[in-house]
């Protein structure tokens, strides 16, 4: 049960079955745990795993990153729609990207932390700067921009 919804506690968003969150569902989650969320800011973990379908050569591939990050997204929109506003999950897709430099690409067993802030949104779209980290280290930032359909899954 989350006490307050804007104001969550990491503890009860650990909580929370990602799959209420996301119109993916396996084995195109690319998201493990949503632990942090405000209105600017959502951060979800992913642990990289042998039977991703986007992991290559042992390592989660640049795609895979990409989802991860479109998925964050997702986690922030359902949040807000599930917790907020009361109301079904929606249906985004990637509208662009921009200035997205991968550094490395994160091996099986590791685990990555995605932080994507909100830039502006209007429109039905959403603009969002985004940092991919693993063991300390940045390997992915970039900004992408995410279009939500109007109506829902």
């Amino acid at each position: 049960m989350i006490l307050n919804p804007l104001q969550p506690l990491e503890h009860e968003l650990r909580a929370i079955d990602i799959h209420q969150l996301l119109p993916q569902q396996e084995p195109f989650v690319m998201i493990d745990t949503l632990v942090a969320f405000d209105r600017v800011t959502t951060v979800t973990e992913l642990e990289v795993r042998a039977g991703n379908i986007f992991v290559d050569r042992g390592h989660l591939s640049a795609e895979g990153l990409m989802e991860n990050i479109a998925q964050t997204c997702a986690a922030r929109i359902g949040y807000v729609n599930k917790y907020i506003l009361k109301k079904g999950v929606q249906i985004g897709f990637i509208g662009a990207l921009r200035s997205v430099d991968v550094v490395s690409l994160p091996a099986v067993g590791d685990t990555i932390t995605t932080r994507v802030e909100v830039i502006e949104e209007v429109f039905g779209m959403t603009w969002a700067t985004a940092t991919v980290t693993c063991r300390d280290n940045v390997i992915v930032h970039g900004d992408m921009k995410i279009a939500i359909k109007d109506d829902e899954k």
